[in-house]
């Protein structure tokens, strides 16, 4: 009897402590652990395949604009979004390690901003770019070492391991490749009629800095202009990846045309947009 007794308390043992170990684990890395993706999904394939949740998708696709527009190179972009796969996923938390914060998991205590400037993707993004852009021959370094160099971290080689997902992202998302990000959006998205078209002007401006767009009235020509086939498709493919948090229904540059039903992209059996220009609908107001 005793012998089973033991038999059992040791089974109760190494269970709690299972369940312990598993509770420590989520607790320290819980925002680094890709979580199942819900259903509404993003593929980008652009010589490689990703797949992210939409969240995941409109970070990315910010974190790359703001690259741009801050005039960083190629490669810069590829370090950010490395970095923040490793930090929090792609993903705004509001907690991490200490006071750490946001897509790059940034400390206010260190001087990378407030808590609530930090929570904004925008503001972490041009932080973590002029502080990239501070460091001498960062173009030379593998992309954790760059990474490193900028977050101090106590693991310096994790970034190393986003690397590919995060040149296959960056390809789509600066134009390189057409058609490239497709998401499952559904037919419930976040915002809807004139305040999504307002959002989209309003954030198209502030992440990719086109001045002057004005959100249409009748909410299915908003034209964003493009100076050459490669904007467009940056334009087309930052369009697609906040479709879901800015309800857009319908994104159509050259012969192909996205659309929030179907989650792909096709060929315009009629007509097609102006070279110089990518169209977009939102969803109309219920």
């Amino acid at each position: 009897m005793r012998t089973r007794a033991a038999i059992v308390a040791a089974g109760v043992a190494v269970c709690v402590l299972a369940l312990l170990g598993v509770w420590f684990v989520a607790k320290q890395f819980g925002h680094q652990i890709g979580l199942p993706m819900a259903s509404r999904t993003c593929t980008v394939e652009a010589d490689g395949e990703v797949v992210l949740s939409a969240e995941q998708m409109a970070n990315a696709a910010t974190i790359a604009a703001i690259g741009v527009q801050r005039r960083m190179p190629e490669r810069a972009v590829v370090v950010a979004l490395a970095t923040a796969y490793q930090e929090s996923h792609l993903r705004n938390i509001a907690h991490g390690d200490r006071d750490s914060l946001g897509l790059f998991q940034q400390r206010p205590s260190q001087g990378w901003g407030t808590p609530a400037q930090i929570r904004d993707p925008r503001y972490a993004a041009e932080k973590f770019y002029a502080a990239l852009k501070k460091v001498k021959g960062w173009e030379k370094l593998r992309v954790t070492e760059a990474a490193q160099r900028v977050q101090r971290s106590a693991y310096p080689e994790a970034y190393q391991k986003w690397a590919v997902k995060s040149e296959v992202l960056s390809r789509a998302l600066l134009g390189h490749a057409t058609g490239a990000v497709a998401c499952t959006v559904g037919s419930t998205p976040t915002m809807r009629g004139p305040a999504a078209a307002a959002a989209l002007a309003q954030n198209l401006a502030l992440d990719w800095g086109l001045a002057g767009l004005a959100a249409p009235v009748d909410l299915t020509d908003f034209a964003v202009p493009a100076s050459d086939s490669r904007n467009g498709w940056r334009y087309a493919h930052w369009l697609v990846s906040h479709a879901d948090d800015h309800g857009v229904k319908r994104v159509r540059f050259g012969d192909l045309e996205w659309t929030a039903e179907h989650g792909t992209w096709s060929k315009v059996k009629s007509g097609r947009s102006a070279p110089t220009q990518v169209l977009a609908e939102v969803f109309a107001a219920t």
